[in-house]
C-alpha cells in the first residue's frame, strides 16, 4: 500500500479483556492483521520491567506465574476505586485507582495505551506506513466514564479515536455486510473475557438500527475461571486467601485451561503440581455457573422487552465472544430465544471485523451502510422538589441532543445547581448522579430568570451538558467523564426492576411532590387574597375556601398524594371568584384618576 495514502486509512480495534485485534477494510472486505507471532489475536497482557522495559501480548504472558503481569485491565478502565472488588495490585488514587507494576503504579489508561500501541505497530508493519486514526470498540454498557477513558487511552497511544463503537453493533456489522439487501431483526449475544452485552438490532437495506441493549460490564469468562478455581481450591483443601499473588495466577491459569477443555469434553481434570487434582464434570460446571447464566438471561429478557420484540420475531441470534463457545451457554441462549444460535461469526474476531467495517464507513471505503446506535439508560436533571426530569429517554438513537428551559423557584435566587442524573426512577434520590455544576445569574424575582439546559450525546456515547443564562448568553459546559457511575448488570437490573416494582409508589411520590409545591404556592396566595378582598365574598364562598384550605393542610400533614392533589384542585376552584376580584381591584387602581 502506498505510504502517501496511509494518513487516510482508519483501522478498527477490538480492545478486549483477554485478547485484542486490529483490522482494516481492503478492496471492500474487512481483514484482520497478524502480529509478529503470526496470530490475528494479541493477548491483552502488559509487563513492566524495573528499568522501564515494556512487553505486550504473548511475550508478557510468558512471564505470568514468575513475574507480575497486568491482565484484564479493561474491567478497570474508567472506574472509581469503590466500584471494583478488592484485588491484588489495585491501589487507591483519590477516588480513582492505579495498578502496581515493577516500574511503579500505572493507570488503567496507561496500560490500555500500551496494548493499543502494540496493535498500532502491528497495523503499521502490515500496511507499510504510519497509522494515526482508529475506531475502538467497547461494551454497549460501558458508561460515559469508561468510554471517555478508552478514548483517552487511544490518544495516549498516538491515535485519533474517530469513533467509539459498541461491541454488539460491531458484531452486527460483521454479520450484515454481505446481507445489505435484506431486512431482518437479530440479537447479538456477546460474552467475552470480562464483559457481557446483548443487543437487539434491525437491519433494513444497509441501515443498522439498535432497538435496545442490555448487559453487564463485570461478567465474562474470567468469572467462569474464578468459579472453577475457587471450587477446586475448596475441594483440594486450600484457602484462597492464603495463596500469594503468583500462586493465584497459577491456579487461575489452570481454571482457564479446564474451562477450555469443558467446551468440548464431558469431563476435565483440574491439576495443580504438588497440591493434587480433581475431576470436574459438565454437570458440576453447569451448577457453578448457574448464577452467572441467570444474570445473562435477565439481560436478554430485558433487551427483548425494551425493544418490544418477541423471540418469534427474530431472524437470527448471533453468538460472539470467546466464552460463547461454552456448550451450556449456547444451550441457555437457545432456550431463552427459542432458536438455535447462529455460530457463523468467528467468536474472537467478529468484533474486530465490525470495527474495521465502521472504520471503512468513516474513511469512505464502505458506502452502503448507515449505523444507528442507542443510549442504554435515561438521562436528566434534578428539578425543584427533588424530582427527576428526563431529557433523553433510554434507548434513544444516538447521536442526539435534547433541551429544556428552567426558571428560578424563589425570589432573589442568584444561581441554579444543575445536577445530572441517570436512571429510571421518578425521584432524583433514587437515580445515579453523574456530575453537576452551579450556574450563576443576576438575582431576580421568582420565575424571572431563564436557564436553558441541553444534553448532547455524541456518536461515541459520551455525554456533554450545556447550561445557558438566557439574559447574558453565557454558557457553562461540562463533559460527563470520570464522574459517571458504574452500570454493572447488578445495578442496572436493580434500577430497571425497581422502576417497575415501585412504579406506583414512585408516581405517588411525584404526584405528592408536585402537589406540595403547588400547595406551598397557593396557601400564602390565598391568605393574602383573603386579607385584600375577603370582605367582598359571601358566607358560602368563604366557607368553601376555608374547607378547601383545611383539606390541603390536612393532606400535607398526612403525606397523601391523591388527597393533596384533589385538595389543591378544590382550592383552585374555590378561589376563582377571589382571583377575579383581585384582578378587578388591580385594574381600578391602575386606571382610576389619581386621587379618586
Amino acid at each position: 500500500m502506498n505510504i502517501e495514502t496511509m494518513n487516510e486509512v482508519i483501522v478498527g480495534i477490538d480492545l478486549g479483556t483477554t485478547q485484542s485485534a486490529v483490522g482494516v477494510v481492503e478492496s471492500g472486505f474487512p481483514i484482520l492483521l497478524a502480529n509478529e507471532e503470526g496470530s490475528r489475536l494479541t493477548p491483552s497482557a502488559v509487563w513492566y520491567g524495573k528499568s522501564g522495559e515494556v512487553e505486550v501480548g504473548a511475550l508478557a504472558l510468558r512471564r505470568q506465574g514468575v513475574d507480575h503481569v497486568i491482565t484484564s485491565v479493561k474491567s478497570l478502565i474508567g472506574r472509581r476505586f469503590d466500584e471494583v472488588d478488592e484485588s491484588e495490585g489495585v491501589v487507591r488514587n483519590g477516588g480513582g485507582l492505579l495498578l502496581e507494576s515493577a516500574a511503579g503504579t500505572k493507570s488503567p489508561e496507561e496500560v490500555s495505551a500500551e496494548i493499543l500501541k502494540k496493535l498500532k505497530s502491528v497495523a503499521e508493519t502490515q500496511l507499510g506506513g504510519e497509522i494515526s486514526k482508529a475506531v475502538i470498540t467497547v461494551p454497549a454498557y460501558f458508561h460515559d466514564g469508561q468510554r471517555a477513558a478508552t478514548k483517552k487511552a487511544g490518544e495516549m497511544a498516538g491515535l485519533e479515536v474517530v469513533r467509539i463503537l459498541s461491541e454488539p453493533t460491531a458484531a452486527a456489522l460483521s454479520y450484515g455486510l454481505e446481507r445489505l439487501d435484506e431486512s431482518s431483526k437479530v440479537v447479538v449475544f456477546d460474552l467475552g473475557g470480562g464483559t457481557f452485552d446483548v443487543s437487539v438490532l434491525e437491519m433494513r437495506e444497509g441501515v443498522f438500527e439498535v432497538l435496545a441493549t442490555a448487559g453487564d460490564t463485570s461478567l465474562g469468562g474470567d468469572d467462569f475461571d474464578e468459579a472453577l478455581t475457587l471450587f477446586a481450591a475448596d475441594q483440594l483443601g486450600m484457602r484462597w486467601s492464603d495463596l500469594d499473588a503468583m500462586a493465584r495466577v497459577t491456579w487461575l491459569s489452570e481454571g482457564r485451561r479446564v474451562k477450555h477443555v469443558l467446551s468440548s469434553a464431558e469431563e476435565a481434570t483440574f491439576r495443580v503440581p504438588f497440591v493434587g487434582e480433581i475431576s470436574v464434570s459438565q454437570d458440576r460446571f453447569r451448577k457453578l455457573l448457574s448464577d452467572h447464566l441467570g444474570r445473562m438471561e435477565s439481560c436478554c429478557r430485558r433487551a427483548l422487552l425494551d425493544a418490544q420484540v418477541e423471540s418469534g420475531d427474530l431472524d437470527s441470534v448471533l453468538m460472539v465472544g470467546g466464552s460463547s463457545r461454552i456448550p451450556m451457554v449456547r444451550k441457555k441462549v437457545a432456550a431463552i430465544f427459542g432458536k438455535e444460535p447462529d455460530m457463523t461469526l468467528h467468536p474472537d474476531e467478529a468484533i474486530a471485523r465490525g470495527a474495521a467495517i465502521q472504520a471503512g464507513i468513516l474513511a469512505g471505503t464502505v458506502r452502503e451502510v448507515l449505523l444507528l446506535d442507542v443510549t442504554p439508560l435515561s438521562l436528566g436533571i434534578e428539578t425543584m422538589g427533588g424530582l427527576m426530569n428526563i431529557l433523553i429517554p433510554r434507548n434513544t438513537t444516538i447521536p442526539c441532543k435534547a433541551g429544556e428551559m428552567f426558571t428560578n423557584a424563589v425570589d432573589f435566587q442568584c444561581s441554579m445547581k444543575i445536577q445530572v442524573l441517570q436512571g429510571e426512577r421518578e425521584l432524583a434520590k433514587d437515580n445515579w448522579e453523574l456530575g453537576g455544576f452551579e450556574l450563576p445569574f443576576e438575582a431576580s424575582g421568582r420565575g424571572q430568570a431563564r436557564v436553558g439546559v441541553e444534553f448532547r450525546i455524541d456518536a461515541d456515547g459520551i455525554l456533554s451538558v450545556l447550561a445557558r443564562d438566557v439574559a447574558t448568553g453565557k454558557d457553562t459546559v461540562i463533559e460527563v467523564g470520570s464522574s459517571a457511575v458504574d452500570v454493572t448488570e447488578a445495578k442496572v437490573e436493580r434500577m430497571v426492576s425497581q422502576s417497575v416494582e415501585f412504579a406506583f409508589e414512585d408516581m405517588n411520590a411525584r404526584v405528592f411532590e408536585e402537589a406540595r409545591l403547588k400547595a406551598n404556592e397557593l396557601l400564602p396566595a390565598v391568605k393574602m387574597a383573603l386579607s385584600q378582598v375577603g370582605d367582598l365574598l359571601d358566607r358560602s364562598e368563604l366557607q368553601e375556601v376555608a374547607e378547601a384550605r383545611a383539606k390541603v393542610e390536612k393532606a400535607l400533614l398526612g403525606n397523601q398524594s391523591a388527597l393533596l392533589k384533589e385538595g389543591v384542585e378544590c382550592l383552585d376552584r374555590a378561589t376563582e371568584s377571589m382571583a377575579t376580584l383581585l384582578i378587578e381591584k388591580a385594574s381600578r387602581s391602575v386606571f382610576s384618576p389619581q386621587g379618586d
